[in-house]
């Protein structure tokens, strides 16, 4: 009989957020395939757990997938973990999740910390709809025809970003689509967690003078739906509230409404002083 596939998802900063039950399938599944057994054996050092570990990454699943499939195939139990958060996402474990369903092997999930659900929540941006497009191109030919296609994208997008290639890909996204709304996550769930709610052009300013540090998701508003009709000071105003409301400054989010609308800055300003 053959034997089950788990796919446990482990914290994405704070050890703090591992679940009971994502700690009990890794004490009874017989071995465990790890993005980087380097990084994930500090898990389970913190759990006090031992098991065999093999290495399963982007530059060997094809071999690596084979020889986890035969071991399943005879019966033993595995639990697939990435370096931090859900695995499967951004990491080529969908191609041995594929290879299990060809092979008529079990799998399941034990459910758990993801970054880009993390920082979708905490953004401020509409939540109710979002494209997940995770790591953009190395190459600046297929990065741009990338953001090219989601120029009309309506919905929230969610983006996976090393620092390195920060400031590049912000003043790509801003020559590609205009100004919009953006929040910056980084250091999720650790002890420096920061979120940074802001506009395309104004993390570009910052950014020149900054060095990025750490991981970041990028959660970026979706373009604006296409209407005839002309915005109304009400209507900035209520926009204003809103950009305030998802932490946005007063300022900031006038500057940013009025270039939407073409409302005077001063008007509008003035119109949501009052209304306050």
């Amino acid at each position: 009989m053959a034997g089950k596939l788990y796919l446990v998802a482990t914290p994405i900063g704070n050890l703090g957020d591992i679940s009971h039950r994502a700690a009990q399938t890794l004490e009874s599944v017989d071995f465990i395939a790890a993005e980087d057994t380097r990084v994930s054996v500090k898990i389970l050092n913190n759990l006090g757990i031992k098991k065999p570990m093999v290495s399963y990454h982007e530059h060997n699943r094809a071999s690596s997938g084979e020889r986890i499939i035969n071991r399943l195939l005879a019966g033993e139990s595995c639990a697939l973990v990435t370096d931090a958060g859900t695995p499967v996402i951004s990491d080529p474990g969908s191609d041995l999740v594929t290879l299990c369903a060809e092979a008529g092997v079990e799998v399941t999930s034990i459910p758990g910390p993801c970054a880009a659900i993390n920082a979708l929540i905490l953004s401020g941006l509409p939540s109710g709809r979002f494209t997940f497009e995770g790591f953009l191109s190395t190459t600046k030919k297929n990065r741009l025809q990338h953001l090219d296609e989601l120029k009309g994208e309506k919905r929230t997008m969610i983006f996976y970003e090393a620092p390195h290639k920060l400031t590049s890909t912000l003043n790509d996204m801003l020559a590609a689509w205009g100004d919009r709304r953006i929040s910056l996550c980084r250091e999720l769930t650790k002890l420096h967690e920061e979120v940074s709610r802001t506009t395309l052009s104004q993390a570009c300013e910052f950014y020149e003078s900054n060095a990025p540090r750490g991981e970041y998701v990028l959660v970026i508003e979706g373009a604006a739906e296409e209407t005839g009709d002309t915005v109304t000071l009400e209507q900035a105003v209520e926009k204003v509230r809103e950009l305030i409301n998802g932490g946005m400054k007063l300022r900031d989010a006038v500057k940013f409404v009025s270039n939407e609308t073409k409302i005077s800055k001063n008007q509008l300003y003035d119109a949501a002083v009052k209304a306050e």
